[in-house]
């Protein structure tokens, strides 16, 4: 079967969409998530798929592993691996309506990455209807928290890659090479800083404002950024009240290199600024890590056939390495064939103005279908 046979109807698509966007699941809101992995877990039963619900841990939600039926049930196959928690909070969808406008679906996470997941549901469905059998087995396994680097379910994913032979993670299309085949090291950082206390007004001089420290170290932790490695503070939390010297001070720190190497030296940089000057304490973290992706002959020889699939629609599918973490880090990193990327093409992901294209959805179901058609 061809994929430009499968009867995807855009209208349908868009309509089973909305509530997935409308359904607001921001990470740390773990009822939120879990929510939103109920109209998951419901979508993909109505598929066909057998679901199992895995309790979610460390004050996340819980995920969804649904397996299609096979013949070859429980051997190797194609493990589905995307999130369906969003950088929103709860409240974004009064300022970025689901709505369509000039050829584009709007709303928030609908590109990052609610409409590839989507797309993946979709395709297996279309694929029931259809009496397709696929030629390995398939597995979809939505995770509640890429967002903040998948603290809680990262070995979750990795056992379940190891038991496959290829993975698919339908991220938003990358805009500059459409479909990842690699992608760059990333960490995460907490910095601390401690001073002391004081009322602003009365004893200004006894205090030592934490907020003072924090703000040269960001200064500091910026200038670091280069050609080899990238560091950027993007959460920020001290004081409470505007007549006290804040004696506390925490940020979040993001890290990106191409490199293993040169994320390792980054690292090093980041954990020598703990320390002490001018009576301000000052503590360095590493939180999570994403390893550094490079894409191996599995990867390519995956990507090949994508590429043929694609050329089949009627479209040509580029590839290359890229920033921005995925869950594919880490089942690229263990080796196993990964093509990431595959989702809705769009725009504005993680702002307020984050939006799909529409023509998009049809060309990528098909491009996930197809390939759930061709590889074995």
């Amino acid at each position: 079967m061809n994929p430009n046979d499968i009867p995807f109807d855009t209208d349908d698509m868009l309509a089973a969409l909305k509530p997935w966007v409308e359904c607001e699941s921001p990470t740390f809101d773990a009822a939120a998530v879990d929510r939103m992995m109920d109209l998951a877990a419901y979508d993909l039963s109505a598929a066909g798929a057998t679901i199992e619900r895995i309790p979610g841990r460390m004050g996340y939600g819980g995920s969804v592993r649904a397996r299609f039926p096979h013949k070859d049930y429980g051997k190797p196959g194609i493990l589905i691996s995307g999130h369906l928690d969003t950088v929103h909070p709860v409240g974004t969808l009064e300022i970025n309506p689901f709505r369509i406008e000039d050829g584009c679906c709007y709303g928030p996470g609908i590109q990052d990455m609610k409409a590839g997941c989507y797309l993946t549901v979709e395709a297996m469905r279309q694929l029931a209807l259809a009496a397709v059998e696929t030629p390995l087995p398939v597995t979809i396994l939505f995770t509640p928290d890429e967002e903040v680097g998948t603290p809680s379910t990262r070995e979750l994913i990795e056992m379940e890659a190891r038991k496959s032979k290829y993975v698919l993670v339908p991220e938003p299309a990358d805009p500059k090479c459409n479909a990842v085949t690699g992608r760059y090291a990333i960490a995460r950082f907490k910095v601390k800083t401690s001073g002391r206390a004081s009322h602003a007004g009365w004893a200004l001089k006894d205090g030592r404002s934490a907020i003072n420290g924090m703000a040269r170290k960001i200064l500091e932790i910026e200038a670091m950024t280069g050609d080899d490695c990238t560091f950027s503070v993007g959460v920020i939390h001290a004081g409470q009240w505007v007549n006290c010297v804040a004696d506390s001070c925490e940020i979040e720190v993001l890290s990106m290199a191409k490199r293993q190497a040169d994320l390792d030296r980054g690292v090093e940089r980041m954990l020598s600024l703990a320390g002490e000057e001018n009576d301000i304490t000052t503590e360095v973290w590493r939180t999570v890590t994403r390893p550094v992706w490079e894409p191996d002959d599995g990867t390519m020889a995956l990507y090949e056939i994508a590429k043929g699939v694609a050329g089949d629609i009627g479209f040509h599918l580029d590839h290359g390495s890229a920033g921005g973490g995925s869950d594919g880090n880490f089942t690229g990193a263990l080796g196993i064939p990964t093509l990431d990327s595959i989702g809705a093409r769009g725009r504005g992901l993680h702002t307020k103005n984050e939006h799909v294209f529409i023509d998009s959805l049809v060309e990528r179901a098909r491009l996930i279908a197809g390939l759930m058609m061709r590889l074995d």
